[in-house]
């Protein structure tokens, strides 16, 4: 039996015994998560995220980045289109983790800064290294870029492999105003 064998078995388990048809696109628990591709860390499974419950974006290290809010933004004319949207009690939690691959990436300058849209002078303040401070900053970004400020309480998780726990590093919340928002425009 090869691979796709397997999966083909699995879904046609999935399809007799747990499919469920009435699942709308729109998340039921009004939720967004953002996290790493690392097989460790489904948040289906850590988070005990039901099927239908919220959408989640994998990418490196979980990363809030360019390509991350680009695929925010659509996924928010999908949800307006079908009724819903990002909008008054809707969540998003961003979850890094730890011994993420991305520490691995650091010796790689050249592939971290176009990831993050960013010069390569400027990598130190993603804190790639280091995924509790890297979390408050992705948490930060959130809170700062429009319309995901108005949209979403935005919060932080750290999973931690060795364990299998989650530590909330940034509690639920909208951005406050900060003296320097006042006087740019972001």
């Amino acid at each position: 039996m090869t691979i796709v064998d397997l999966l083909a078995q699995r879904n046609a388990e999935f399809a007799a015994h747990r499919f469920d048809p009435t699942l709308r696109i729109n998340p039921s628990q009004k939720l967004m998560v953002i996290c790493c591709v690392d097989p460790r860390v489904d948040p289906t499974v850590v988070l005990g995220v039901e099927l239908g419950e919220a959408g989640v974006i994998r990418n490196v290290g979980g990363r809030v980045t360019p390509a991350t809010l680009q695929t925010m933004g659509m996924l928010s004319k999908v949800g307006q289109a079908n009724g819903g949207g990002p909008g008054l009690g809707w969540h998003l939690v961003v979850l890094h983790h730890t011994d993420c691959g991305m520490t691995d990436l650091a010796a790689f300058p050249e592939l971290l800064a176009p990831y993050f849209g960013i010069g390569i002078d400027e990598l130190d303040s993603k804190a790639v290294s280091d995924p509790y401070t890297s979390v408050k900053i992705d948490v930060d970004v959130l809170r700062h870029t429009e319309p995901l400020a108005s949209a979403f309480q935005v919060s932080g998780l750290v999973y931690d492999v060795d364990t299998g726990l989650v530590e909330i590093v940034v509690p639920a919340g909208r951005p406050v105003a900060r003296e320097a928002d006042s006087k740019t425009t972001r």
